[in-house]
């Protein structure tokens, strides 16, 4: 179907951008929202800002700012400004104080999560899906189609958050009809922790792997390097045995799939529910996972309908996992996502390839990569 609904607008990106000792790079982060989108993709979303911040003055001046310098996008809704009032806020008193930060930084979570639920109460009837970005990112040229892209793929599986970016609250998709329940969580809980770990807690109620898409599509202002990925760097692939239920082909073997050489994976049939798992040795915070099907850039013997699920080491078995939770589906034959670490800590033994449609012409599974990483503090 087509990539943009003809009926409603695809996207609302919402800002909440409040005043900053620093200065603020609103200006440089819708300019370049919108130099990163050709004059078709614009006509798909609408720019929400919202103005955070209890100094009159500085609202004022910020309305000036942005009225003189997007005069046309706003005649044209594609930039709408708004504020709320203070009298709208919720007490910022009995502050819970996480992770050992000063008071002062327990209020300013608390307020941001106010902020950013005052932004998405305004947003719930605008669009299909809403994406947050921060006050201080550059944008990947094209970034509304590569996530109308990613929607139509997902578009028929339960999700409630796309992950487009590692930073922060940067490129979190939800759709529409779920910010209700956001925002009423975020009102209901914002004297608790910063809006992040809120997120993440939403998120495991409802959907509990993340579903993350690489490369990022945002890039923090000043920050050259943040587009890069901390696991960037070389696949690790730990010691593993390879399980299949597909059919070898000729001098093809399952190992070859996992090997950091050019060798491949060659099967010559498969039919819906057969798997390619790699079972680790020892079970690892797995942080990336990528796998390439298809014997060459023009997509020959790609996996066209395939997902990739990740087993917890739950049982004593040696060569499967009982509980499988899915990372993602291939988009034409690919697979490249980060992995955040789900809150009960637990590390990843099993990787599978599991095949969903019939591929009657064969399949070549070029490579599984896995990145490996020491576990981090969760919220």
């Amino acid at each position: 179907g087509p990539l943009f609904s003809p009926t409603l607008e695809l996207l609302t990106i919402g800002i909440s951008s409040g005043q900053r000792p620093e200065g603020s790079h609103l200006v440089d982060t819708l300019q370049s929202l919108f130099f990163a989108s050709s004059s078709s993709e614009r006509k798909h979303f609408t720019v929400l800002v919202h103005l955070a911040g209890p100094d009159p003055k500085w609202l004022v001046q910020m309305i000036y700012n942005l009225s003189a310098m997007f005069q046309p996008h706003i005649q044209a809704r594609e930039l709408v400004v708004i504020t709320t009032p203070l009298t709208s806020y919720l007490p910022l008193k009995d502050l819970k104080v996480t992770f050992n930060d000063p008071p002062v930084h327990a209020a300013f979570h608390s307020r941001q999560n106010m902020d950013y639920a005052f932004l998405m109460n305004f947003a719930t009837q605008h669009s299909d899906y809403f994406l947050v970005v921060e006050d201080d990112v550059k944008c990947a040229p094209g970034f509304v189609t590569q996530i109308a892209t990613a929607v139509s793929a997902w578009a028929n599986r339960p999700w409630v958050t796309l992950e487009f970016s590692p930073l922060g609250l940067t490129g979190k998709l939800f759709r529409a009809g779920d910010l209700p329940r956001l925002v009423h969580f975020l009102l209901l809980f914002y004297r608790e922790m910063p809006w992040d770990c809120l997120l993440s807690h939403f998120q495991n109620l409802l959907q509990h792997t993340p579903i993350r898409f690489l490369p990022s599509l945002f890039q923090q202002v000043g920050n050259s390097s943040s587009f890069e990925e901390e696991d960037t760097g070389s696949p690790s692939n730990p010691a593993a045995s390879i399980h299949t239920s597909l059919k070898v082909a000729n001098d093809s073997a399952p190992s070859h799939a996992y090997s950091l050489d050019e060798n491949f994976f060659y099967t010559k049939s498969a039919e819906p529910g057969s798997h390619l798992t790699v079972v680790l040795d020892v079970p690892a915070h797995v942080s990336r996972v990528q796998v390439l099907t298809g014997s060459d850039p023009r997509g020959w013997n790609q996996l066209e309908e395939g997902q990739v699920e990740l087993g917890c080491d739950s049982t004593n078995r040696v060569s499967d996992c009982d509980d499988y939770t899915l990372l993602g589906l291939l988009v034409n034959g690919v697979l490249n996502k980060q992995v955040l670490s789900p809150t009960s800590g637990k590390k990843v033994k099993c990787v599978r390839l599991l095949v969903t449609a019939a591929a009657p012409s064969g399949i070549v599974v070029r490579h599984i990569h896995l990145w490996t990483k020491k576990e981090t503090r969760l919220c």
